[in-house]
């Protein structure tokens, strides 16, 4: 039977398939951590809300597989991979599609996500990303180019 912090990180990552904002902030406490695959850190559930709707606009698609669990003392480790495919300058094409194996270290505290730190190899998503930027605008109006935001760099790989 699963344990309490396995159903709260099920939840999490249920809520983040969803791309369900809301349910992943109701998830987090006001000082939920985040840690990206690049080591860089966010402390704020409401940046977090933010950098959630950011990388859903330039993932549309983005989704979390997780295959196994382990939990102990509030630690959940999770191993599975993630997809989605980058909304660039040529769009929703499958040559924008990413796809890696992924790991994910969370804390549970109170039936919250208190960390959330992923674990995978970034060097596919942006590489694909520097090759969108690289190339023509293709299906954005000059109202909507930039829309998937520029801050690749700056929010969550994996």
């Amino acid at each position: 039977m699963p344990s309490t912090d396995i159903n709260v990180i099920a939840a999490f990552t249920a809520a983040i398939n969803r791309h369900d904002v809301a349910g992943i902030a109701d998830l987090m406490p006001e000082d939920h951590i985040f840690i990206d695959s690049q080591g860089r850190s966010v402390t704020s559930r409401n940046e977090m809300v933010e950098a959630w709707k950011a990388y859903f606009a330039m993932f549309p698609d983005y989704e979390i597989l997780v295959q196994t669990m382990f939990d102990e003392n509030g630690t959940v480790a999770a191993f599975g991979s993630v997809s989605g495919t980058y909304n660039g300058k040529r769009g929703l094409i499958p040559e924008n599609r990413i796809a890696m194996p992924a790991a994910w270290k969370a804390n549970v505290a109170d039936g919250k996500v208190r960390l959330w730190q992923v674990y995978c190899d970034w060097t596919e998503g942006m590489r694909t990303i520097e090759e969108d930027k690289k190339m023509p605008n293709q299906h954005l109006s000059t109202t909507d180019q930039g829309k998937s935001g520029g801050g690749e760099r700056d929010y969550m790989g994996c």
